[in-house]
């Protein structure tokens, strides 16, 4: 399954929605997500599974790339 995670850099600023950022990740569930993130030190806001109408949506955006980590 595919995974959209909202996130800040930082884990010390107040999340700030100009500044969320995203990525998107294949896991199993979402606690694998968290568990492949852990040394990325981000401020994780929400991880959202994507069903196929969604992933089809996102994967026109330029800025689609599956993390590897």
């Amino acid at each position: 399954m595919i995974f959209k995670v909202y996130y800040q850099e930082s884990p010390t600023e107040i999340p700030v929605r100009e500044n969320t950022k995203s990525l998107y990740m294949e896991a199993d569930e979402e606690k694998d997500v968290r568990n492949k993130l852990v040394n990325r030190n981000y401020n994780i806001e929400f991880i959202q599974p994507l069903d196929e109408a969604h992933l089809n949506y996102e994967k026109q955006s330029e800025h689609f790339t599956l993390e590897n980590a």
